[in-house]
C-alpha cells in the first residue's frame, strides 16, 4: 500500500490529504470526485476553485456556507445582476475571501454562464464534454497540476470571457466534480467512484439525441 494511503480510526483506507480534519475527511469521502450535474453546484465549484487560488482548499471549504449565503446559493441568474454596491457589500463580509478581483469574477462568470447555457442547452452538458480518458494513480506524486484537457477547457472559457479559470484551477475543478477520479488506487473511494462513474448518465445536447 502507498504511504499516501492512510488507514483512519474508522478502519477505512483513504487518500492522505484530508489528514485528521473531520470536515475535510467528509468532503473527501462524500463529495470529491463524485460526478456532479447540478448546474448551481458546478457553477459554485468553479467559483470556489477561483477563490481558492493562492489559499488552501480547507480554508475555502470552511467558508463555503458563508460563500453560499453571500452569493445567493450561486444562482447565476441572480448573481449576474449584482451591482457595484453588492461588490462593496461583499468586501465587508469577513465570512468570505474579500478579494475584489475574485468577487467581480464571480459576477462576470455568472453572466457568461447564462450565455454558455443558451448555446449548450445546459452548463452541465458543456462541462461534461471535457471529460478525459480515465487514468488512475498509485501515488499523489503522479497526479498532475494541470492536463491537456484542463488547459483546453481553460482556454475555451477564457475565450468566452470567463476569468479566474486557469489550467490548474480547472484541473482542480475537474477533480472535484468527477470528470477525473484522482482518489489513489488503494483508497476505498477510488473503487466507489469508479462504480458510480460506470453507471453515471452523462448529459448530452438535445440536438445529438
Amino acid at each position: 500500500m502507498s504511504d499516501q494511503i492512510i488507514s483512519g480510526l474508522d478502519g477505512i483506507d483513504r487518500c492522505w490529504w484530508p489528514g485528521d480534519h473531520e470536515d475535510y475527511i467528509a468532503y473527501h469521502d462524500l463529495e470529491w470526485g463524485r460526478p456532479v450535474t447540478n448546474e448551481f453546484r458546478l457553477f459554485e465549484k468553479i467559483c470556489l476553485e477561483g477563490f481558492q487560488a493562492g489559499l488552501s482548499w480547507l480554508t475555502i471549504l470552511r467558508k463555503r456556507e458563508a460563500f453560499r449565503s453571500s452569493f445567493e446559493g450561486f444562482n447565476p441568474e441572480i448573481v449576474a445582476n449584482f451591482k457595484t454596491k453588492d461588490v462593496e457589500r461583499l468586501l465587508q463580509n469577513k465570512g468570505i475571501v474579500r478579494h475584489r478581483g475574485k468577487i467581480e469574477s464571480v459576477i462576470n462568470n455568472a453572466q457568461k454562464f447564462l450565455e454558455l447555457k443558451k448555446e449548450f442547452d445546459s452548463f452541465s452538458t458543456y462541462i461534461w464534454t471535457w471529460e478525459p480518458k480515465k487514468i488512475s494513480h498509485k501515488s499523489g506524486n503522479s497526479i498532475p497540476a494541470s492536463t491537456e484537457e484542463s488547459t483546453a477547457l481553460s482556454k475555451d472559457l477564457k475565450k468566452r470571457g470567463w476569468s479566474f479559470v486557469g489550467p490548474t484551477t480547472m484541473y482542480a475543478f475537474m477533480q472535484s466534480v468527477g470528470l477525473v477520479n484522482d482518489h489513489l488506487l488503494g483508497c476505498k473511494f477510488h473503487t466507489d467512484i469508479e462504480e458510480e462513474l460506470h453507471s453515471f448518465k452523462r448529459p448530452i445536447r438535445k440536438e445529438l439525441l
